[in-house]
């Protein structure tokens, strides 16, 4: 078994230093693994333990090699050293010294540290892999509580002639968006064991962890939130019939797929927005749905399904289809299915800044990590998404 350990660009000496170290340390425990095999003809499950430990690691090492070199400014390399004391032994003095910590707004009695940016960037990247509206949706990254964005409602235009008079044209003006952050916590619990081992990466097993607690409750909201401590969902904005829809409302159309004709249902929701929302539209609906779908057949006999190949979505008339499971069921009222660009409907903002409180007391011997992110999100284009009403 062979690990490629050639620095991609990098001439940190430290970070080279770190990786030979590991990869040393890997041949030893494979080596150790191949001589029980041989022995006793199974490996030792604490040295493949080991050994996923170390290969995690060299893959995270590789990855920061990878990347463009920028030299570390002095007070960046001091906070991650006291952040690595803080979170492995809780020792807050670097922190403490530093002036990095604050308390989060609105929880003053459990403040925390404010993690580097690296564990930020983690927490992100898991997120992006295993929520799809994160996956179609456009996202910003904030510093500030609250995320605004002026939208331009229309600016009027006529026609004239070289010498005619130009009357001023009318103005729709600009409407102000505001997305405010919500906070997700989640408080994984890590083992002394794991904290003491030097080549586990706490910062990699804190983004596992609370990656599935987060996408979980950040799916929901983003379709579904009233906006209140959390995401606003595109579901919980008033729906009403597209003939009449208005700035602020989301434009549906009727559906009833017990009728003969629920493919031209599904056509006459594509082109419900309009031309330049439909180049890069897509439907959105959750798995019970689109089993459903998947059933539907045109005048012709085929199925208006096509399933994707080589990692690419399926479709259904030509558009990909992105399951969401919280979507609702079909049922009387429910607006099931959506369609329309949802890379320019509707908007995530991250605030920067995730962060974490070691709390070593209240599950001995277990270590809590209280960690906290802020998000918020909302509709940012009322014209690009549609949905259908059954």
């Amino acid at each position: 078994m062979t690990k490629e350990t050639k620095m991609a660009g990098s001439g940190s000496k430290a970070l080279a230093a770190d990786m030979m170290a590991t990869f040393e340390a890997y041949k030893v425990a494979n080596d150790e693994r191949l001589t029980e095999m041989e022995r006793k003809g199974a490996a030792d499950t604490l040295l493949d333990d080991k050994l996923h430990k170390l290969d995690k690691r060299l893959d995270a090492l590789s990855l920061k090699a990878a990347r463009p070199d920028v030299a570390a400014a002095p007070e960046t390399g001091a906070h991650n050293e006291a952040w690595s004391r803080y979170m492995r032994a809780g020792d807050e003095s670097g922190l403490a010294r530093l002036d990095t910590k604050a308390l989060s707004a609105g929880t003053d009695d459990q403040g925390g540290y404010v993690a580097p940016p690296e564990l930020d960037r983690l927490i992100e990247a898991r997120l992006m892999q295993t929520s799809p509206m994160r996956q179609i949706a456009t996202v910003r990254q904030t510093s500030a509580g609250v995320y605004r964005k002026p939208v331009s409602l229309g600016v009027g235009a006529q026609w004239a002639g070289e010498t005619a008079v130009r009357p001023e044209t009318t103005t729709a003006g600009l409407s102000l968006l505001e997305f405010p952050a919500g906070e997700l916590y989640a408080m994984p619990a890590a083992t002394q064991t794991l904290l003491e081992d030097s080549y586990a990466d706490v910062d990699e097993w804190l983004a596992d962890e609370v990656e599935a607690a987060f996408s979980v409750q950040e799916s929901a909201a983003f379709v579904a939130g009233d906006g209140v401590a959390k995401p606003k969902g595109f579901l919980d904005y008033t729906i009403v019939d597209d003939a009449v829809q208005a700035w602020g409302e989301i434009g549906s159309i009727p559906g009833n797929f017990t009728l003969a004709d629920a493919g031209d249902q599904l056509i006459d929701l594509i082109h419900t927005p309009k031309s330049q929302f439909r180049v890069n539209g897509r439907f959105v609906m959750n798995r019970r749905t689109a089993a459903i779908v998947r059933k539907l057949k045109g005048s012709d006999g085929h199925y208006l399904w096509a399933p994707g190949a080589a990692g690419e979505a399926s479709t259904v008339l030509g558009y990909p289809v992105t399951e969401l499971e919280d979507m609702p069921d079909i049922g009387i009222g429910n607006a099931a299915i959506a369609f329309g660009d949802f890379r320019r409907g509707y908007l995530i903002a991250d605030r920067q800044g995730a962060r974490v409180l070691r709390d070593p007391f209240s599950a001995k011997p277990y270590v809590l990590f209280y960690t906290t992110k802020r998000v918020g999100g909302g509709v940012q284009n009322f014209d690009a998404i549609k949905t259908m009403v059954f």
